[in-house]
């Protein structure tokens, strides 16, 4: 299990590099109508994400990046070992294909990673949705989510995440698992 663990923390690195732009975008997006109209600055994501490079040059784009690693490094590791674990457990010596088995097993590497995840999530979005400087970095907003609304804030949206992340990631890795039956097949 350590390799799966590890393989999937390390496949969290260019997955970050790729995705915290447009998160950063998509956060942005997300938070700026809590200001009122007033709040309102972006028309959309092309909009948002030239203006932030125009405002703060490219590494505006990756503001939240060691945030996004720290929630997709151990959520990643925890995720594939996750899946394998149970599935593994459940499929025992068979070859045969389970769906019951790849639908518990993925359903339960969504809520493994999701689990490990929200705390550096709650703080990627915050440092991605403040201001410039708001934040001297992810310790330094953890501690003033912790220090103002108390250690439950690194837990909010925890339960739609994993309500969201059971039936997701199950019918993901049945697309999986049939996709790959299918071509075992064929060749």
């Amino acid at each position: 299990m350590l390799e799966y663990a590890i393989a999937g923390g390390f496949s969290a690195i260019p997955t970050t590099i790729v995705t915290t732009p447009m998160e950063r975008v998509k956060v942005v997006l997300q938070t700026q109508d809590q200001a009122g109209a007033a709040g309102r600055k972006y028309t959309g994501m092309f909009d948002a994400g030239s203006s932030m490079i125009k405002e703060g040059g490219i590494s505006s784009l990756y503001r939240g990046t060691v945030a996004t690693l720290a929630r997709d490094v151990p959520g990643s590791a925890a995720y594939f070992v996750a899946y394998e674990f149970t599935h593994r457990l459940l499929k025992g010596d068979s070859d045969k294909l389970s769906i019951g088995a790849v639908l518990f097993s993925g359903g339960m590497a969504g809520v493994a990673m999701w689990s490990i995840a929200i705390p550096p999530d709650v703080i990627k979005s915050r440092i991605q949705s403040a201001p410039a400087g708001t934040y001297k970095g992810f310790m330094d907003c953890a501690t003033k989510i912790v220090a103002q609304e108390g250690p439950s804030a690194l837990f909010k949206g925890l339960g739609p995440a994993l309500l969201r992340a059971f039936p997701a990631n199950a019918a993901g890795f049945l697309g999986r698992a049939a996709s790959l039956e299918v071509m075992h097949r064929l060749w």
